[in-house]
C-alpha cells in the first residue's frame, strides 16, 4: 500500500478510525475501550478533532480537551488497573497504523507525539492514585 502524507481532516480521520477498529479487537484494550465508550461515532469525532488539532493545528482548539481527567477517570472505574502494557499496547497499534497509511512530517510527529502523551497520561494516572 502507498502510503500518503497527512495534510487534512480526512487524513486524520482515516488515522483516527482505522486505529480504533485495531484497539477495539486488541485483547488488552478492547475491554476498557469498549465499556468505557457508549457511543463510537461521537468518540472517533471526538478523537479526530483532538488529532486535527495535534497534528495540523486546525479544527476546534485546544480547550475542548482534558485528555488527564478522562484518563484518571478511565483508571478509576477498571479499579485503578491501567497499566504501563496498555499504554505500550495502544502506541503499538498508533505506530502501526501510521506506519502503515501515512509517511512525512505529520506522520512522525504523530508518533512522536503520541509518544510523549503516553508517557505524561500514565504518570498523571499514577499520581491521582490512592496511597
Amino acid at each position: 500500500m502507498k502510503q500518503i502524507s497527512i495534510v487534512s481532516r480526512t487524513e486524520v480521520d482515516f488515522l483516527v478510525r482505522r486505529f480504533y477498529e485495531k484497539v477495539r479487537e486488541d485483547e488488552l484494550l478492547g475491554p476498557v475501550f469498549n465499556e468505557i465508550v457508549t457511543d463510537w461515532g461521537h468518540h472517533l469525532e471526538h478523537l479526530s478533532d483532538f488529532w486535527e488539532m495535534i497534528l495540523l493545528q486546525s479544527g476546534p482548539g485546544a480547550g475542548k480537551f482534558n485528555p488527564t481527567r478522562v484518563h484518571r477517570e478511565v483508571d478509576q472505574a477498571w479499579d485503578h488497573s491501567i497499566t504501563q502494557q496498555h499504554f505500550g499496547n495502544w502506541l503499538h497499534l498508533w505506530f502501526e497504523t501510521v506506519d502503515t497509511y501515512f509517511e512525512g512530517p505529520a506522520a512522525d510527529f504523530a508518533k512522536e507525539h503520541a509518544r510523549r502523551m503516553a508517557h505524561m497520561l500514565f504518570m498523571r494516572i499514577w499520581e491521582a492514585r490512592p496511597q
